[in-house]
């Protein structure tokens, strides 16, 4: 039997611009491009040339379906790209589709990493990732709640900035503000932190707050929210704010 390859590929914010090389030719050579529906919308979008017959779309929560589903079709001898938005390794499909890959020998599997919130978001904003930060979901669809607060807490107490991902949605509405008040133990109320809604996307926005004000904000899960550390500056230049993270230079000691 023919071997297929299956390319697990991040496609960025959601942006042709903020698609990789390697992301954008892996989609060009696919037989098969499988992925949840509304990001087969944007590929279908970024890609008007590709045939309509080629894409195979999920809804959410079907998740294992659409892994498997590639995998599938990739056993079946075909090239296929199995589409995640911003990044294939972080909250993306690599890790399922790896765990589900074990009755598929003869595919093979390549991944494809891209642009995931945190980076683009953070390049809106200014450059508030500049140093040491952490990544948390507050989702707690599958990691316990429990688990997400004990990780805020080692967070804040590290003095990271943070990137936090999902911090609201409609089974969840008082997510994002349990987070803001678990940071308020460790960090000043005036902890500058910033937000991005739609990143390279139609209706993009960002805005700045305090940490104090961060939960009262009307955030959704098209939100990427940035909490800045002890050192986080909110600068203006040209009548434009920026999130500003200090890389130290200047420092005795600094390497």
């Amino acid at each position: 039997m023919k071997c297929g390859k299956l390319v697990i590929a991040g496609i960025g914010p959601g942006s042709f611009g903020g698609m990789t090389l390697d992301a954008k030719a892996a989609v060009e050579r696919a037989e098969i491009i499988v992925g949840y529906t509304k990001y087969i919308e944007l590929v279908r979008t970024a890609f008007p040339e590709i045939d309509g017959e080629k894409f195979l779309s999920t809804g959410m929560m079907r998740e294992e379906e659409r892994c498997t589903i590639a995998l599938e079709e990739a056993s079946r001898g075909k090239e296929v790209v199995l589409v995640c938005s911003g990044d294939s390794c972080i909250y993306g499909m690599a890790s399922l589709a790896l765990a589900l890959s074990e009755p598929f020998p003869l595919v093979e599997i390549e991944i494809v990493p891209g642009v995931t919130a945190a980076v683009s978001g953070g390049a809106i904003l200014g450059s508030p990732l500049t140093a040491d930060f952490a990544v948390i979901s507050l989702s707690n669809l599958l990691i316990p709640q429990e688990k997400i607060e004990k990780r805020l807490r080692a967070s804040s107490k590290g003095d990271f900035v943070i990137a936090l991902y999902n911090p609201r949605s409609k089974n969840r509405p008082d997510v994002l503000a349990r987070a803001a008040e678990i940071l308020l133990e460790e960090r000043d109320g005036k902890t500058v932190c910033g937000f991005v809604r739609n990143i390279a996307r139609d209706g993009e926005e960002f805005g700045f707050c305090t940490l104090s004000e961060l939960g009262k904000l009307d955030m959704d899960m098209f939100c990427t929210v940035f909490v800045g550390n002890s050192e986080t500056e909110l600068i203006e230049r040209n009548g434009r704010k920026f999130m500003v993270n200090p890389r130290g230079y200047g420092r005795k000691g600094n390497g």
